[in-house]
């Protein structure tokens, strides 16, 4: 007989499944429990009924139905809302996961399936060593990816075993804290800034990371380039809309793994998907600059961005120089002077890209006279029925406006036409062969954008004008500090870019071992034979040698983000008013709509410009207003709308962030901007 307390009028039965390893022993149990009972209660029921006596710290109750973890235990059943229907899951937080990294290694670790994804990030960059991890996140592959994965797979006659490093005894993986990922002035450097391996001597002493000296080499050291028959396997966007398609699978931020449904031992993508790289510094950074250089690297071989032949060509020689440079034995490394350690620090002071951008330390030079260029500069203007127009007309530039005048001696009166900068965009239009040095201007205006193209003689004229219409972009003029880093950041890009053959060139030993086909896209391997490619490439290798490892790669980064389309992710939309689909871009200071056939800019709008953006859940559109009385909405067709709310207030809280050593992550502020209200 049992009392009438234990079955009182209001208790029922709870069924809950255990997600245990014990064959012998029964996975459900049936609970009596009362709606007043809290969830820790309905734990420690279980484990009692149980009767395996094992640690069960790391199990939570998860709700099937309701797709959500009950992790507060001091709630009731009640406020909770858990009644006699509901189907309980106690299972672990912590499970394996694979990640595909952007060097394409696979790595296999634990990771709570509990905590939001930001969190869950967080973490992983702990384990892997990689620094500011609100810059990086999780990404479902798209189904055209594992479309042609399949396809790979059926096709190949050999089981595919894929090479996997195993983290899984990780001690972070496990639930305990690491290191916040930033550093002090007096920590101790725990790579080689030169080359980019491990200091064997500090790794394991003074690195919260768990990885060993072998596995931190792995994941900071570049390895030999796929083979062309390999690179056909792997799925290569054709249009914008496939572009979209490849961002579709960002997972939502402040929710956990298990509430999106990913599964124990699932594989998931970990990228950069903020393209606002603060701070790199090679003494703590190694592996952080090569995934950088490994996801810019694989951009352009798969041709997920756009690049001419001459930039194809840089990227293919600093890949080339990179493979020569590894195969050298590490002594020859170890002998590099100091001096070169120095070039690395100074080139990494341009490779930093914030919303604000700069350094501070020439504050000064801000607050006094603005200054201007006024130089002699040919106008193209597109006709539409007939030819381009080309003529020359005297220059001046001042803030963040361009004027220009019929001659010289015309400049004190008023301008044949003032342009203003503030909010276009600035592409480059470059043949350094050709001598052809060009700036195409988008200016916005009422009904889309305004082409106007400046034509340039020389390098150095070019370097200052393009630097300037950069900043103006932003709303900022040539007194900012900024401004020389990015003049000389365009002169050495041209440098890289100015080469002439010589004739030991043809002779060099690496020749022998190049296999061309493998720095470049499939493109070029169809349009030349590897004997043009490898001379072409030899060519453009001249100027890029006598570098260090890690300069090597921050050299590539820098080039890849003075692309047009550097750090554009792409969306189809479809806009309030519109009776067509449009392609949304979405960069870390800007939104560009873009014509979905011509891929022609139509219209942008500036984050510096923005009041407020909000979004209507019901209809799952998004709703943003710009100063001047500007509106804009629009629904999104490729991906869930959250994810475009998600990158806008990403991109906001990325441009929070300062130099201030001793700084943590504002995680609440992070949601705030990004969680959104369903």
């Amino acid at each position: 007989m049992t009392s009438s307390t234990e079955y009182g009028s209001h208790s029922w039965e709870l069924l809950v499944t255990v997600d245990h390893q014990h064959e012998e022993v029964q996975k459900e149990f049936v609970l009596r429990v009362t709606g007043d009972l809290h969830i820790g209660g309905v734990m420690l029921k279980l484990v009692e009924r149980i009767k395996i006596p094992q640690d069960w710290s790391d199990y939570a109750l998860w709700w099937e139905q309701k797709k959500c973890w009950l992790l507060k235990t001091h709630w009731t059943l009640d406020k909770c809302g858990v009644q006699a229907d509901a189907k309980l899951f106690f299972t672990t937080q912590h499970k394996m996961l694979r990640l595909r990294l952007p060097n394409m290694k696979t790595v296999r670790l634990k990771v709570s399936f509990s905590s939001v994804v930001f969190k869950a990030v967080s973490d992983i960059c702990k384990i892997l060593n990689i620094r500011r991890s609100e810059e990086l996140s999780l990404l479902k592959q798209s189904e055209d990816a594992l479309k042609k994965k399949k396809k790979k797979d059926k096709n190949s006659k050999e089981p595919v075993t894929e090479d996997i490093l195993n983290l899984c005894d990780s001690p972070v993986s496990s639930g305990l804290s690491g290191s916040p990922g930033l550093y002090s002035k007096t920590m101790t450097p725990t790579y080689d800034p030169v080359s980019g391996t491990p200091a064997s001597s500090t790794i394991t002493w003074f690195s919260d990371s768990p990885l060993t000296e072998q596995n931190c080499s792995i994941l900071a050291l570049s390895h030999p380039n796929c083979s062309p028959e390999t690179l056909a396997e792997m799925y290569q966007p054709r249009t914008l809309a496939d572009k979209a398609k490849l961002n579709a699978g960002w997972l939502d931020s402040s929710r956990s793994l298990m509430e999106q449904g990913i599964l124990e031992d699932d594989q998931l993508l970990l990228r950069f998907k903020y393209y606002t790289f603060f701070d790199l510094n090679p003494k703590y950074d190694a592996v952080r600059i090569n995934q950088i250089y490994e996801q810019a690297r694989w951009a352009i071989l798969l041709e997920e961005i756009d690049c001419t032949e001459e930039e194809m060509l840089i990227f293919a020689a600093l890949q080339a120089y990179h493979a020569s440079k590894l195969s050298l034995s590490s002594e020859a490394q170890d002998s590099t002077c100091e001096s070169e350690v120095d070039e690395v620090e100074a080139a990494l002071s341009n490779l930093e890209v914030t919303l604000e951008g700069g350094n501070t330390s020439n504050i000064l030079e801000d607050i006094t006279d603005i200054p201007k260029l006024a130089d002699n500069l040919r106008l193209v203007r597109p006709r539409k029925l007939s030819l381009k127009a080309i003529k020359p007309y005297w220059f001046v530039f001042k803030d963040t406006s361009v004027s220009y005048f019929k001659n010289k001696e015309s400049a004190q009166g008023e301008p044949i036409e003032k342009l203003n900068l503030k909010g276009c965009e600035v592409v480059p239009d470059v043949n350094v062969a050709a001598k052809k040095f060009g700036i195409k201007l988008l200016i916005p205006v009422a009904d889309g954008m305004n082409e106007v193209y400046l034509r340039c003689e020389n390098e150095n004229q070019y370097a200052r004008w393009m630097a300037a219409c950069v900043l103006a972009s932003k709303g900022k003029t040539m007194a900012d500090s900024s401004y020389h880093p990015e003049v000389h950041k365009i002169l050495s890009f041209l440098k890289m870019k100015n080469w002439t053959m010589s004739p030991q060139a043809v002779s060099d030993p690496e020749s022998t071992d190049m296999k061309p086909e493998c720095f470049v896209s499939l493109r070029y391997t169809k349009k030349y034979k590897p004997k043009q490619l490898a001379a072409r490439i030899l060519e453009a290798h001249q100027n890029v040698s006598q570098m260090t490892l890690v300069e090597a790669k921050l050299r590539f980064i820098q080039a890849w983000q003075s692309l047009p389309e550097f750090g554009l992710s792409y969306y189809i939309v479809r806009f309030k008013g519109s009776k067509k689909d449009d392609v949304l871009g979405v960069s870390y200071n800007r939104l560009i709509r873009i014509d979905i056939a011509t891929g022609d800019p139509i219209t942008t709008w500036r984050f510096s410009n923005m009041k407020q953006w909000n979004v209507n859940w019901e209809i799952r559109q998004v709703a943003i207003e710009f100063d001047q009385n500007v509106f804009i909405a629009f629904t999104c067709l490729s991906a869930d709308c959250k994810i475009i709310h998600e990158y806008i207030g990403g991109y906001i809280f990325l441009s929070t962030r300062s130099k201030d050593q001793n700084e943590t992550l504002d995680e609440d502020l992070f949601h705030k901007l990004t969680g959104g209200q369903e």
